[in-house]
């Protein structure tokens, strides 16, 4: 049982609403190049389960890891940090 609180944990802004109990959540974090030491932004897009349908677009909210839910679905939503005004 204890194997189930170690689900991983993102924080990011919802893009996009338009599905029905799903959203899409971007996750944005900045790394240091190896080579040239730069500092480079990269952003991953997940989809995400939201059962009561109330994030919206420009939120800001936790996701965390869940079993498969559909074909491109493992991440769910959490909770909702602060809402877009």
């Amino acid at each position: 049982m204890a194997e189930r609180n170690l689900r991983k944990e993102k924080i990011g802004v919802v893009v996009s609403d338009k599905m029905d109990k799903t959203v899409i959540v971007k996750i944005s974090r900045q790394i240091v190049h190896p080579m040239f030491g730069k500092i480079v932004r990269l952003n991953k897009k997940y989809v995400a389960h939201d059962a009561k349908d109330e994030c919206k677009m420009g939120d800001v909210g936790s996701i965390v890891e869940t079993r498969p839910l559909s074909k491109t679905k493992r991440w769910r939503v959490e909770s909702i940090i602060t809402k877009a005004k």
